[in-house]
């Protein structure tokens, strides 16, 4: 039921979002899903937080590996922004029913936002930042040139308003694994004092 759910809400999102539609996905009896969550707002707050703990798992487990904290930092960055690529949709649709108001999903946001973007603070707290950058002016330009670029291109690609050649590109360049890793150490590149592995980058 909870995979049905996260197959539905990025297309029909919390305004078109059943029991009757998820049990249908499901292959089960609407009163089998109410049975379980109870209301549709408990069971969209069950699929979101399902999908957001695989997130936190990934980016803690960045943040927890061996190395510099440079090292963790990058590797906490990268599980965000695969994350964000792989459910953009979900991203795309949570935004837009934040912007009308959604309660469930504000509810969810105030929770959960502080959580991950906290995480990155802190690593950004342990490492060496060049003189005179901010920790908050660093946490938006890590934001800002890593993923609103990755959201972008891969909404563009999805509705299919990118052309031919310049598509695939734009896959290649700014979506693709490898284009990721590379914003993120341009990005850590522009903010950190010292290289990874230097004797003056904290762990």
């Amino acid at each position: 039921m909870l995979q049905s759910g996260l197959a539905l809400y990025p297309q029909v999102g919390c305004a078109g979002l059943s029991l009757r539609k998820v049990a249908e996905h499901a292959g089960t009896q609407p009163a089998m899903v109410h049975y379980h969550f109870g209301s549709k707002q408990a069971f969209l707050r069950a699929v979101l937080q399902q999908c957001y703990e695989q997130l936190f798992a990934q980016m803690s487990a960045g943040s927890a590996a061996e190395g510099t904290a440079r090292h963790r930092l990058r590797t906490a960055l990268l599980a965000l922004a695969g994350f964000l690529r792989e459910h953009r949709a979900l991203i795309a649709r949570l935004l837009m029913d934040a912007a009308q108001g959604e309660p469930v999903v504000h509810s969810f946001l105030q929770a959960n936002a502080p959580r991950h973007l906290g995480l990155v603070m802190r690593l950004l707290g342990e490492v060496a930042l060049k003189p005179g950058v901010l920790p908050m002016q660093a946490f938006a330009f890590l934001m800002g040139s890593v993923n609103a670029p990755l959201l972008v291109a891969s909404g563009a690609l999805h509705i299919g308003v990118v052309p031919g050649v310049l598509g695939e590109q734009l896959a290649a360049q700014v979506v693709s694994d490898a284009a990721l890793a590379q914003r993120v150490d341009l990005a850590l590149a522009a903010l950190c004092a010292t290289e990874e592995g230097s004797p003056d980058d904290k762990v």
